[in-house]
Order: C-alpha cells, then structure tokens, then sequence
C-alpha cells in the first residue's frame, strides 16, 4: 500500500497570509495605540513645560505695557501663546490667550484691582508710599481659567488628548506656573497724563 491521496497539498499554502493577518492584529491592537499613546504623551510634555514659558513671557510684558489699555494687553496674552491674533497655542488648543490670567500685586502679595489706577497715579502711590496697599510692585502671570464665586480663584485648565480613547488616561491638570515679576514702567510715559 505505496498509494499518495491525490489531493494532498504541502502544509505551507494553508498558511500563505497568515503573517499579513497576525500583523494587523498586532498592529491594530498593540503597535498603532503604543505610537498614538507615545505622541499624546509627547503633547502633554510640550504643554506643561510651554507652559512655563507663557507665563514667563507674559509676566515679561506685562511689566512694561499699560494695563488701562485693553488691546495693548490683549496683544501681551496673544505673544504670550506665539500668536498675534486671538485663538490657541500650536498644537495645544486648551491653552488660549483668555487662559493668560495677568494680576497686580502690592507689596504684601495682595491683588491691586488695576481698574481703580493707572500708571501715572500708580508711580505718585508708590513714590509717596511704597507700602501702599494700592501700589503695584509686581506683576503675576499664570496659565488657568477664571474661576467663579466670590474668591475669583485660577483654576486649572485640563489636559485635553486629541484621541479620545486616552481621555481617562491622561487626565492631567496643566500646571498654572505662576511667575512674579517686579512691576517695572507698567505703560507709563512722561508726557502721559494723570487718569
């Protein structure tokens, strides 16, 4: 009984594809979400240490521009993001120019509602009055949204990844990154007038 089946075919066409068909599996499942995973993680370590950045810059120009002056601080939170008009820092849309929170501070650290001076009124406070609870000494610059209720506090602005199926994942707050600069001319110029 020498007899060959007549139909027999070598192992290996039943497993032509089989290499294409294990690759999507792992691709799909495991090598596409490890790379989108790796660039959301890479987005959120440009946000938080741009972040720094933005405040630094912001506090920088904030120290020099009149603050009575609505465009002119527009223009410093829009640098502030590397813009020069309205909208979103490249490549991290929850940072925008409206999340540039400025404040002035007195020399205690206490905020100075800027509306109630300006810079001439301000250099006379302080030249008479350094300690002065309405003398701006310095500027603050942080990175959050406005609060709400009576305290006005900054709250952090969230983390948002551009894939959602990492939304639980990297639920992170952005850090304020608060920074403190000395009040410096604040717009002031000697031909100004008092307001």
């Amino acid at each position: 009984m020498n007899s060959k089946p007549t139909n027999f075919r070598p192992l290996r066409s039943f497993q032509q594809g089989v290499a294409a068909v294990e690759f999507a599996l792992v691709a799909l499942f495991i090598f596409f979400p490890l790379l989108l995973g790796i660039i959301e993680f890479g987005r959120a370590m440009f946000i938080w240490n741009t972040v720094q950045e933005i405040t630094r810059h912001a506090a920088r120009d904030a120290t020099v521009t009149d603050f009575t002056n609505t465009s002119a601080m527009s223009l410093v939170r829009q640098n502030a993001i590397f813009r020069t008009t309205a909208g979103a820092l490249p490549a991290g849309p929850e940072i925008t120019d409206s999340t540039v929170a400025i404040k002035y501070l007195n020399l205690a650290l206490n905020t100075v509602d800027p509306s109630t001076t300006c810079p001439v009124k301000n250099i006379n406070i302080c030249l008479n009055d350094p300690a002065d609870a309405t003398c701006i000494r310095f500027v603050q610059a942080s990175v959050c949204q406005a609060g709400t209720g009576e305290t006005n506090a900054c709250v952090a602005v969230q983390f948002v990844p551009m894939i959602s199926m990492f939304g639980d994942l990297l639920d992170i707050a952005i850090p304020s990154s608060p920074v403190i600069m000395p009040a410096e001319s604040l717009g002031y110029r000697p031909s100004a007038t008092a307001c």
